[in-house]
């Protein structure tokens, strides 16, 4: 026994000493570069401010090497703006530039695929390029390997020049043209503007040169940059941009943590209220949780976006699902008379199955929507798939391992885990004819919006920008305007300003704010910088929030939505049918799945929410969550199977016990996710709330289609569909639940 105390408190110090040491990381960070702290993470540019867009390559089958090429010219080009900016490949034939922190997007846009060429001419062929005629450039841009500003000190006084180095192939041009023209100039063509004329004074055949008279070193480093980014080897089209504010990022930063530390804060007092003693061990470990979160997404050098962070707050209320179910595994095992030290054993061990399957399906849509998704939507599925690993690790070994080690220090009365009395058997069977019914009319409700709203507005559903193509602009103003003053006073400016018409342009007021959103059909960067110059000038408004989206890429989209939904499903209801190795369990899954779509998608419906890429994470986080809680009543149906049938109990009474042991879970679960995105739907952003409010009521939906629905309907599966039952046996729902 003294061996087994000292592991305990071996146990409690080393988990102590490493959450110490992790908080302190977090806080502080390790070494003189501070890794792990939580500072250090990456955010993208809806919280940290910036400019973000993806080019379409117009050539068809670029080469590998043009499009290595053109993403290292883009990529100085933006390292001039940022050095935390990235350019990378999307997919065969798309470049996408992220560059935070930066103001004045639309010149940024205009600069960055800016298709001008970088050509050196001689004196005969700059006459003919003057004069509109045919000539021959001795240089382009893709002869020049590098250019730099430097400060030359080797003669009497000092002089600020551009350094030039040259590829192979412009070595040999470049000796060929100096070798012709000493004593000339020779004329460095930019975008059709001469950006610098200098002399030769002697043939250069070393492959670097030297461009002196420079008169400061602003003008040598505008020289190099312009020469530095040269010509594109390949012709972009803009698909994407996004423009986002660097105030308004950060106060959805601001807002989302103080949301999650406030739901962190609601839900550690209900795990205490609800299971005492493990509860308050659930709550240090789920402080263990977040600070794993937070030393993971520094460690994958992820990004985190407000949708990933959305993801980490919903993470949060499904971590505590895992010790809800164990849990109330414990207190059954202590209502049944069962010693705490064998209750806290079966509590774990009966709990794993449904633990490793629940998860198992919601990691299934997170990994989905990784794949699939695009932009912060991948943000999203990547902090929501670490929270589910995590959850999983922290419940089964670090909630376990404490929970067992305050029991061995002598934490043992049973008065101090909770013990649940014997539920009493509900008739949800014969209740599902209700529910069933109520059911089909909000679905149905749901889908008669559709052609009624068509008829009003000419959509059927309210299609974002990720889903039309266009472009919408956030406008933060320093006082309210309502939605007539906005069509009167602000919407002559915009439309003039934009060269379209007013009638063309959707103004939309945002609640609680002095925020107004544009929508209009897609326009081109001068048109977006007009219409912020008409803003700033006539209402000194600074803050925008922009986002243009081309055709082509709201169609991928729309394809990739349906695929997406498609592809997960199929897999979540492969893997139930694999583990429970009955049909019948799938075909009650899928239709509960179909039920729990079909409400959420009526809500959309009739309320007139945002459809786009939220919509769709919204779609399958609210299917994993649905599957998440119906495995947890499959998984018991499949263990009174196994003890209740032997009995001659019947399978209606089989599904109303399971339904019944499993219910306080089923709420208990739901009331602690729901708080945290109740909070963030509070408190959050505008982009967000939408969002929040649809994940209420998908967790309002999942758990009242695990209880009223997806039970009934294995039962009637079973019953109508399959072998009738020999034993017919009736009599007390509670009267069964005891015997069992």
């Amino acid at each position: 026994m003294k061996k087994a105390k000292r592991n305990s408190v071996l146990t409690i110090i080393i988990f102590l000493a490493a959450l110490a040491l992790g908080t302190f990381t977090t806080v502080q960070g390790l070494g003189k570069h501070h890794i792990g702290k939580a500072e250090n993470i990456i955010l993208g540019l809806d919280l940290a401010g910036g400019v973000s867009i993806t080019y379409q390559i117009k050539e068809d089958n670029p080469s590998d090497q043009d499009i290595r090429d053109t993403i290292q010219r883009l990529q100085q080009r933006a390292d001039t703006y940022s050095t935390d900016s990235n350019v990378y490949k999307e997919g065969s034939d798309r470049i996408s530039i992220e560059i935070p922190g930066v103001s004045d997007a639309n010149q940024i846009l205009l600069d960055l695929g800016k298709p001008g060429a970088l050509e050196f001419l001689d004196e005969d062929n700059y006459e003919k390029f003057t004069a509109g005629e045919e000539y021959e450039a001795v240089l382009t841009g893709s002869d020049v390997k590098n250019a730099s500003a430097a400060i030359d000190n080797s003669g009497t006084i000092q002089e600020y020049v551009v350094q030039l180095a040259f590829s192979d192939e412009g070595t040999k041009k470049f000796a060929d043209a100096t070798t012709a023209n000493v004593g000339k100039r020779i004329y460095i063509i930019y975008d059709n503007e001469v950006a610098s004329a200098p002399t030769v004074q002697t043939a250069i055949t070393g492959g670097s040169a030297v461009i002196n008279g420079m008169s400061d070193d602003e003008e040598a480093e505008r020289l190099a940059q312009t020469i530095r980014i040269g010509a594109l080897p390949l012709t972009l089209e803009e698909l994407r941009s996004n423009e986002v504010g660097a105030t308004l990022g950060k106060d959805a930063l601001s807002t989302t943590l103080k949301a999650g530390a406030i739901g962190m804060g609601i839900i550690a007092v209900i795990m205490i209220v609800l299971y005492l003693l493990p509860g308050f061990v659930s709550v240090i470990a789920l402080a263990a949780y977040v600070v794993l979160t937070l030393l993971c997404l520094n460690g994958f050098n992820a990004s985190l976006t407000l949708p990933g962070l959305a993801g980490i707050v919903l993470s949060i209320g499904m971590a505590v699902d895992a010790n809800v179910i164990i849990f109330t595994r414990i207190k059954e095992e202590l209502g049944n008379g069962a010693t705490v030290k064998s209750a806290i054993d079966a509590g774990f061990n009966k709990a794993l199955s449904a633990i490793l399957d629940s998860n198992i399906t919601t990691l299934i849509a997170a990994v989905v929507l990784y794949i699939m998704g695009i932009g912060s939507i991948k943000g999203f599925a990547l902090t929501l798939g670490i929270g589910i690993a995590l959850s999983m690790f922290t419940a089964l070994f670090i909630t376990k391992h404490l929970l067992k080690a305050v029991y061995t220090l002598g934490l043992q009365n049973p008065k101090f885990y909770g013990a649940k009395k014997e539920a009493a058997v509900h008739g949800y069977v014969k209740f599902s004819r209700i529910a069933y019914i109520i059911s089909f009319v909000a679905i149905v409700a749901g889908l008669i919006a559709l052609p009624v709203f068509k008829s009003k507005s000419g959509s059927t559903l309210n299609y974002s920008l990720e889903f039309t193509g266009g472009t919408s602009m956030t406008v933060e103003f320093d006082k309210y305007f309502d939605l007539q003053q906005a069509e009167s006073e602000i919407l002559p400016v915009i439309a003039e300003a934009a060269d379209i018409s007013a009638a063309d342009i959707q103004v939309q007021n945002v609640k609680s704010s002095n925020e107004i959103v544009f929508k209009t059909s897609e326009l081109q960067v001068a048109q977006r910088d007009a219409v912020e110059e008409a803003l700033k000038t006539n209402f000194g408004v600074e803050e925008f929030n922009l986002e243009n989206i081309s055709s082509t890429i709201s169609s991928e989209m729309q394809r990739n939505a349906i695929i997406s939904v498609l592809i997960a499903t199929a897999l979540m209801l492969l893997y139930i049918a694999i583990r429970f190795s009955d049909v019948k369990f799938g075909a009650a899954a899928v239709i509960a799945l179909l039920h729990d779509v079909l409400v959420v998608f009526a809500v959309y419906s009739i309320g007139r929410l945002s459809v786009g890429n939220t919509f769709i994470a919204c779609m399958l986080t609210i299917v994993g969550y649905s599957i998440n809680a119906t495995i947890i009543i499959f998984d018991r149906i499949r263990e009174n199977l196994g003890i209740m049938k032997g009995k001659g109990e019947t399978y209606e009474n089989i599904v109303n016990t399971s339904i019944s042991q499993t219910f306080t879970r089923t709420i208990y679960t739901s009331l602690t996710t729901f708080v945290m995105i109740f909070i963030l739907y509070i408190m959050g952003v505008t982009s967000i709330k939408e969002f929040a409010l649809t994940l209420m009521c998908g967790i309002v939906c999942g758990a009242y289609s695990s209880v009223c629905i997806t039970g009934p309907l294995w039962y009637f599966f079973k019953t109508k569909l399959g072998k009738k039952e020999k034993n017919t046996k009736t009599g007390s729902g509670k009267k069964k639940a005891k015997k069992a």
